[in-house]
């Protein structure tokens, strides 16, 4: 965690977030039924932990993406292909029944992680990049189990 800037921590963190919710209503009765209330059954349980994880890995998808277009040649051609990989995975492995989908959902996370030590050990990626992916990651897994078997 040394050297990871505090606002991508930060803003890092806050994009944990609605895993965590997903996983905390998913578990308590009255605090689905109260975000239900409040803000829409989108955002409760497994569909927004689904919903938001397939953004994120679309997002991640740009974020690498940018990280490819800062080199040149074959290098640059094997990153952009690599980085839409994510988006991809969202699209199409994100349907259907909630177990099966959050499960692949856990799946591209850490697929996505494997993309990001690439990148970092290419050069293009920040070098406190995968001490903070690590971190990140390992929480958004955690929530996504924890939300997958409430």
């Amino acid at each position: 965690m040394v050297g990871i800037p505090k606002y991508a921590l930060y803003l890092g963190l806050a994009g944990v977030l609605p895993f965590a919710w997903g996983a905390l209503t998913a578990y308590f009765p009255a605090l689905s039924e109260w975000t239900t209330i409040m803000i829409g059954p989108r955002f409760v349980g497994p569909y927004l932990q689904l919903f938001y994880g397939a953004v994120i890995l679309s997002f991640m998808s740009g974020v690498l993406w940018g990280f490819a277009i800062k080199t040149d040649g074959r290098q640059s051609a094997i990153g952009c292909t690599l980085s839409v990989v994510p988006a991809l995975w969202a699209f199409f492995m994100t349907d259907g029944e909630p177990q099966t989908a959050s499960l692949n959902l856990i799946a591209g996370f850490i697929g996505l992680l494997i993309l990001d030590w690439y990148f970092w050990t290419s050069g293009q990626a920040p070098i406190w990049w995968m001490g903070l992916r690590l971190f990140l990651t390992g929480l958004v897994i955690l929530c996504l189990i924890f939300g997958r078997i409430a």
